[in-house]
């Protein structure tokens, strides 16, 4: 794993750059040991779905939130120094409030409510 590409990753996800944290994920993704694939798609997806969200494309976002929590409960509760328990019930939460919203409220999410990704205490 290339730590600098990693946290830059972090970065572009927490200062929602969602586009091009899909890419430097997807660079990692393409690179990694098999046992760490499923975790680098599980937030590439996620990544993705909230650049959809952006796009009020509510169906791509529910589709890859879906797909990303789903993959990244396999590495929970923390994994590679990110706390992930914290970014997946937020992002299952989400999940559930967009399917309750359906596609014709989408503009009606609150962008606020969509996590940060946090570090593990001594991790940076």
């Amino acid at each position: 794993m290339d730590g600098d590409d990693f946290r830059l990753a972090i970065d572009q996800f927490n200062g929602r750059g969602f586009y091009a944290c899909h890419d430097t994920l997807e660079r990692l993704w393409l690179e990694a040991k098999p046992a760490d694939r499923k975790f680098y798609q599980g937030l590439l997806q996620l990544a993705v779905a909230y650049y959809h969200l952006s796009q009020n494309n509510w169906r791509g976002c529910v589709i890859l939130l879906g797909e990303g929590v789903s993959k990244l409960a396999d590495y929970l509760p923390s994994y590679h120094g990110i706390h992930l328990e914290s970014l997946v019930e937020s992002s299952q939460e989400n999940l559930q409030e967009l399917q309750a919203l359906g596609s014709d409220q989408v503009r009606a999410f609150d962008a606020a409510r969509i996590p940060l990704i946090g570090w593990c205490q001594g991790e940076l």
